[in-house]
């Protein structure tokens, strides 16, 4: 059973203020937990069920971990129900941003929605792409919601945080910036190369315009219904599948 001190450490890591403070956030469910136990993330602890345990006695040799109920995981968690784990892990210090003209990045642009962000790391996952460029006002990557949507790929990816404007600027001469846009070029008719810089905006007003000046090509997705906009995430998924094409 959880002590009231552990539930009460666990609820706070909910919060952006207390994860920067203990440097710490929380894991939770079956496939995340097993995508972590096998990452290099450090843990600081993990609590899992008796069939958790059965099923993944590997995993857990040499890790600190505790058996409890599911009320104790879903006391301390987010979900309405957690049969499997949960886990506190350590935030992982990035290394220095370094982005090759050769590479295909994605850049989020004041994308705030948790699950959007969350997808939008699990998109890049699939499509082999190790680094995603957010601005300041992004969700948090440590998010709760962020790391369910994800899936497991958070344990993959490389998130920075940074000024986004400034950083095109610095980059704008050496690599292709591709902005997503209702005013671009259809991306059908274009014959894309694997790599550059891609922004995606805003879930609602799209790329800020001191952003927009450091793109080099705007590209749209063409619509054939009646339908007014897209989904930030499955345009994301669209546009880096006509990338992932050639």
């Amino acid at each position: 059973m959880l002590s009231k001190a552990v539930i009460k450490y666990i609820n706070s890591l909910q919060v952006k203020k207390y994860r920067n403070q203990h440097q710490a956030f929380v894991v939770e469910g079956a496939k995340s937990v097993t995508e972590l136990l096998q990452s290099d993330f450090e843990l600081q602890h993990v609590y899992v069920t008796q069939q958790f345990e059965g099923e993944h006695k590997s995993l857990l040799n040499g890790i600190a971990y505790d058996v409890v109920t599911e009320t104790d995981l879903v006391k301390a968690g987010t979900y309405a129900t957690n049969n499997a784990a949960l886990a506190v892990a350590h935030m992982r210090q990035w290394p220095k941003l370094q982005v090759k003209p050769t590479e295909l990045v994605i850049a989020l642009d004041d994308i705030r929605d948790p699950g959007n962000l969350g997808t939008i790391i699990r998109i890049a996952d699939w499509y082999g792409i190790k680094k995603i460029i957010c601005s300041e006002n992004c969700a948090d990557f440590y998010n709760p919601k962020v790391i369910a949507a994800t899936m497991g790929s958070f344990t993959r990816m490389q998130v920075h945080y940074l000024n986004l404007e400034e950083w095109l600027k610095d980059h704008t001469r050496t690599h292709q910036v591709y902005g997503a846009s209702l005013a671009g070029e259809n991306i059908h008719n274009m014959k894309l190369q694997p790599h550059g810089i891609v922004v995606m905006g805003n879930e609602a007003n799209g790329i800020r315009p001191e952003v927009a000046r450091q793109i080099n090509q705007l590209i749209k997705i063409p619509a054939f219904g009646q339908a007014e906009s897209l989904n930030v995430a499955t345009a994301t998924a669209i546009i880096i599948d006509n990338f992932r094409r050639w």
